[in-house]
């Protein structure tokens, strides 16, 4: 085996992005890393290649075995959430998070659920003690690791009504009630704040500082009165998967290093961390749906893998509405494909040692930290969650606009669109309206599809005007727009005799094309009728607009709508 420096490296990938001329010849090699790293939204750099060395997380997964495979049951009616209930527990379900309101009959839902066997999780942010004291209420005991699902700061941020102290109130109030009954009584749910848009890094640094406020409200004197080690048995926290692979596993390892600093600095004897992992409902697409089999997939992968206790994928069709049978079936057999067939869960911590991940999974705690840090000082006088918002907003700003430029790409939205799909009908979910979905600009272009089409004005053969053909009509299915392709032309007449009128025209050819025939081919069009004429590459005098890579989509699909009158 030989062995190569760091330097032959950087001389090779060098060559290759010279070739593609994404360096010139007086970049230095070094230059390599800048050109293939890529920098999150918690402006963390991401190298393209592991060097040996650096830390290993302090705290790492201890998980053996399968993780418990969580479903989420929401359906508003008991008889239909039950029958979900059993199925899902039938077809290999291990524990079940119930999402409840006021209107929840909770034994009717876990009507023949053996709750001695399957945990429990409540999520009813808008009647947290009516549903704790239903479950609690319910004859027989309960498994251990159910959990009666306080977060009031979790239910402050999502702008419910209630107030701090009537918060303290409920968390400790009802955490005797679950210390009681031998279950736990908090989730600190930090998809709250993943479904605002928030990054990886403010969503640990919500989880940690909201752990560390309800650790300070059960362990006064004048409030819960536990000891540190019993009111940590009482916490679980939620995470969001998400498909960014390697963002994922680390932000979950790096959960259990920032807790575990957290505990130990209070004192704590047993130093434990549980968490559930539920795929990111932000980044499903209502679009292409069956693409959310594949998201989820990855994300379930990545929060097992990252060490995950329990995870839930959601159904492919709950951007849709309420999901219906098959995509649950699918969402569950997603987990035992990861845990039965390809034995993801056989390791602890599989990716542990690997320097990609140990290197994001410091970073990311170093700016989980920084973020905690942050909302510790702005909570001294009272939980106003004004500048963590609008932290929140500056990334979801900053995410719009990668996505609008496809820097972000969204497979079957934003990339690879199809005009001709059709969607699968859901009843609504109410779930889905605390959310704004990362592709929800270009939906909702889809939604209101243009009426006119495009004239798409290829020019000479296929092999000569396919790339830009492709690129054009695909950028404008994006938006909800349709072409009329002129097929193989030779000439600036054979463009015309095509061309049936539409207001707006999208030339695709080569270079070459466009310098010997390009001028002539768009004033002939302007002289048929179009009212607008687009070139695909770059700005030409002869063309009212370009798109070419990089170009903002969104923007850019705004404009030739509104040309189209749509």
């Amino acid at each position: 085996m030989t062995d190569h420096s760091q330097a032959e490296w950087e001389a090779a990938a060098a060559a290759v992005l010279r070739k593609a001329r994404r360096l010139s010849d007086e970049d230095p090699d070094s230059a390599v890393w800048q050109k293939l790293g890529r920098t999150t939204l918690d402006g963390i750099s991401v190298t393209p290649l592991g060097l040996p060395g650096g830390e290993v997380a302090a705290v790492r997964p201890t998980r053996e075995g399968p993780w418990d495979i969580r479903s989420l049951i929401a359906h508003p009616n008991a008889k239909l959430a039950n029958e979900e209930a059993l199925v899902d527990l039938d077809g290999g379900v291990t524990s079940l998070w119930l999402a409840a309101d006021e209107s929840t009959d909770v034994a009717a839902t876990l009507a023949g659920v053996l709750l001695d066997l399957a945990p429990v999780v409540l999520d009813a942010p808008t009647a947290t003690g009516a549903v704790a004291d239903a479950f609690l209420a319910l004859p027989g005991n309960k498994h251990a690791d159910s959990n009666l699902g306080i977060d009031p700061l979790g239910a402050m941020l999502r702008d419910l009504p209630l107030a701090v102290d009537e918060a303290v109130e409920e968390l400790t109030s009802y955490a005797r009630k679950a210390w009681q009954a031998d279950v736990r009584a908090i989730v600190v749910d930090a998809t709250a704040t993943h479904d605002l848009g928030a990054s990886d890094a403010q969503e640990l640094g919500w989880a940690i500082a909201v752990g560390t406020a309800y650790l300070r409200w059960l362990t006064a004197a004048d409030g819960g009165n536990f000891s540190v080690d019993e009111a940590a048995a009482l916490i679980d926290f939620r995470l969001a998967a998400t498909d960014e692979q390697f963002p994922t596993i680390a932000k979950f390892r790096a959960l259990r290093t920032l807790w575990a600093s957290v505990l130990t600095h209070s004192g704590a004897t047993v130093v434990e961390t549980r968490v559930h992992g539920t795929t990111s409902r932000p980044m499903l697409s209502k679009y292409d749906p069956y693409v959310n089999m594949l998201r989820g997939t990855v994300a379930a992968f990545a929060a097992g893998v990252g060490g995950a206790d329990a995870v839930t994928v959601l159904p492919f069709d709950s951007a849709n509405g309420r999901p219906e049978a098959f995509g649950r079936r699918i969402a569950r057999n997603v987990n035992h494909l990861l845990i039965d067939e390809s034995h993801v869960a056989a390791v602890a911590d599989p990716a542990g040692g690997a320097f990609a991940v140990e290197q994001l999974t410091n970073d990311l705690a170093v700016k989980g930290w920084a973020e905690f840090q942050a909302l510790e000082a702005e909570w001294q006088g009272g939980h106003d969650f004004t500048a963590f918002l609008g932290r929140i907003e500056d990334v979801k700003a900053r995410r719009e606009t990668d996505i609008a430029k496809r820097k972000r790409p969204l497979t079957g939205l934003t990339e690879f669109p199809n005009l001709a799909e059709t969607l699968p009908e859901r009843d609504a979910d109410p779930l889905n309206d605390r959310v704004t979905r990362y592709g929800a600009s270009f939906e909702a272009l889809r939604d209101a599809p243009a009426q006119a089409h495009v004239f798409l004005a290829t020019m000479g053969t296929v092999a000569q005007h396919t790339a830009r053909a492709t690129f054009a009509s695909n950028l404008l299915a994006a938006g909800g727009i349709a072409v009329d392709v002129a097929g193989r032309t030779a000439s600036v007449e054979d463009l015309t005799k095509a061309y049936a009128g539409q207001p707006v025209v999208m030339l695709a050819g080569s270079d070459d094309a466009y310098a010997e025939w390009g001028a002539d081919a768009a004033t002939a069009l302007r002289d048929a009728g179009a009212k607008h004429v687009i070139i695909a590459g770059k700005p030409t005098d002869y063309a009212d607009s370009s798109a070419a890579m990089g170009v903002d989509a969104l923007a850019f699909l705004t404009n030739v709508r509104k040309e189209l009158g749509a």
